[in-house]
């Protein structure tokens, strides 16, 4: 049985994306889809092997984010309870589909996890996914441990059905990936025997959001956020814990470097807290009994001041001089993941503690340490194929002058030396429409690279656009027969099955190629001088081709030859 799985009404020890899948599987979950997403990929990684042991859960990895939307929204629409997962910026592109859905609304619960990255430990930024929940209008909750994490998506459930919306839970990459013990309840074993299918009634003035359908819809989810902000502010994980007049106003992961902060200097007797957790609609009655009691009010919150801004608008509209104090001040960055040292001395700062000093521990030997950047893996195939590309355009004389754009995925790190080879990147999928955009503006070679997991993500769309605009280009397809940078989930292309899909089906990149009538070979990258010669001819003619380096992941061959 999976370890999630194992024990009821006893304390566990999860990680956080561990806690909302036991949350979501002791909720009666049915349906989950996900394309993985670093800090968010455990959750779908260990849902997919659970259909090993719960027959009445199906979970799969669709080929992007928008897509899984739209799968957990139609299996929500037949009365299941559906989850979907994603890392902050997977929710851009699901962001069509998951604007919609706050209209058309939900019939079984929809939970919708956006992993948030601060630092950028695995992203391209590091965008604040609280304003989504505004965006939408749909109910945001806000994880700061495992245990909440767990909680907190036993909650998300019945509130969506309550109000037929999704909600969106928000953790961090520190929430997702700490460890921490869990107070579990149990499995309803009885209920996954068998997959039980729900019924979708026809409703298309609900349904089909078509203007005049959508205006309706429109005014009665404003109505609904009503109804919900007297919620959040009674809301059981919101607290309000009144001690002094100085206060704290804390979210996320930060409330557990607030906690240990106060006990370390000595005041958690003194000073008043307001830990949120269900921050939209904002509690704003809770806020306001908490802004009224305090003389000073420190805002604790990662990346953007997203609570700020609503406590200073409170304290605007009633009148109140409760000293707002947080980012505007500039006691803490609007960039970067906190840490618990600088949590503690922007709290000595804000609240003007005399006398208090504290050591600072040296974590920091980055002056000290020479920089260890990431690399390819040795004997990835990727590393080959870059190598052979460059050699063929240096034999040309124009690898210098060729433009390589690149795409997201652990080909990325193509772009250190010495190979190169990575020279501008958007998003997923901008490796091939960034290319049509640099065969209009210059005449300068563009060789783009792009991995086999990201073709069918956000690749197929801008090739059809490349072939019927008559684009320019070279694309390199690296299909190493899984998605590498996540752990290793399935791709369509894929070989070499899990045990979980083996009957599903291989769908060939070549073929793709073949149907847009788009020049291309695949090639072996250990097959170096064979494959030099098969993708000079494409090289040396300026037209758009597809190169196919199909090679497994070096790590995934030998985990699948090792049988797990």
């Amino acid at each position: 049985m999976h370890p999630i799985l194992k024990g009821e009404n006893c304390k566990k020890f999860l990680l956080g994306n561990e806690a909302i899948v036991r949350g979501a599987v002791e909720s009666c979950v049915q349906v989950g889809a996900a394309y993985p997403g670093t800090p968010s990929s455990e959750i779908g990684n260990n849902l997919f092997q659970m259909q090993k042991d719960l027959a009445g859960l199906y979970f799969e990895f669709a080929v992007n984010e928008k897509v899984a939307m739209e799968i957990v929204g139609a299996a929500s629409a037949c009365g299941l309870r559906a989850i979907t997962c994603m890392k902050h910026v997977g929710l851009n592109v699901a962001s069509d589909a998951f604007m919609s859905l706050a209209y058309v609304g939900v019939e079984g619960g929809l939970v919708v996890v956006t992993a948030d990255d601060p630092s950028c430990h695995s992203s391209q930024n590091e965008q604040d996914n609280r304003y989504y929940a505004r965006l939408a209008q749909v109910p945001m909750f806000e994880a700061f441990d495992p245990h909440t994490a767990y909680a907190l998506t036993k909650e998300a459930f019945p509130l969506s059905e309550k109000f037929k919306l999704p909600v969106l839970l928000r953790t961090t990459t520190r929430v997702s990936h700490a460890r921490g013990v869990v107070e579990v309840g149990s499995v309803p074993f009885e209920f996954y025997q068998t997959f039980k299918k729900g019924t979708f009634k026809k409703d298309p003035f609900r349904f089909v959001p078509v203007p005049a359908v959508a205006r309706k819809e429109h005014k009665l989810l404003l109505e609904k956020l009503e109804e919900l902000q007297n919620l959040a502010n009674s809301f059981k994980f919101n607290q309000f814990i009144p001690r002094g007049k100085l206060g704290i106003c804390v979210s996320g992961v930060a409330v557990n470097y607030v906690i240990d902060a106060l006990e370390d200097l000595g005041l958690q007797d003194e000073v008043s807290l307001l830990i949120l957790t269900f921050t939209y609609p904002f509690p704003e009655k809770l806020a306001l009994e908490f802004l009224s009691q305090v003389e000073t009010c420190f805002v604790v919150e990662e990346l953007e001041p997203y609570l700020e801004e609503n406590l200073r608008v409170l304290a605007y509209n009633y009148g109140l001089k409760t000293k707002i104090l947080g980012k505007k001040e500039k006691l803490l960055p609007r960039y970067f993941e906190f840490t618990p040292t600088q949590v503690k001395e922007a709290l000595v700062n804000a609240f003007n503690l005399k006398g208090i000093n504290f050591e600072i521990p040296p974590l920091d030997f980055s002056a000290v340490l020479p920089p260890r950047p990431p690399v390819l893996c040795p004997g990835c195939p990727h590393r080959e194929t870059y190598k052979l590309i460059k050699e063929v355009l240096q034999e040309m004389g124009i690898e210098e002058q060729t433009i390589y754009p690149t795409d997201i995925g652990c080909y990325t790190l193509g772009i250190q030396p010495p190979l190169n080879m990575a020279d501008y990147l958007l998003c997923m999928g901008s490796s091939v429409g960034a290319p049509c955009g640099f065969d209009i503006a210059t005449d300068q070679r563009v060789v783009a690279f792009i991995g086999d997991s990201t073709f069918f993500h956000a690749g197929l769309s801008p090739l059809v656009n490349a072939k019927f605009n008559k684009h320019k280009f070279t694309l390199v397809v690296l299909d190493n027969d899984t998605t590498a940078m996540t752990g290793h989930q399935p791709v369509p292309s894929q070989t070499v099955k899990s045990p979980i899909i083996q009957d599903h089906p291989t769908i060939p990149i070549h073929q793709i190629a073949e149907a847009l009538d788009i020049p291309y070979v695949v090639i072996n990258p250990y097959k170096k001088e064979e494959a030099k010669e098969l993708v000079q001819p494409l090289l040396e003619k300026q037209e758009l081709s597809v190169i196919i380096a199909k090679a497994p992941c070096i790590l995934y061959k030998t985990k699948s030859q090792k049988g797990s």
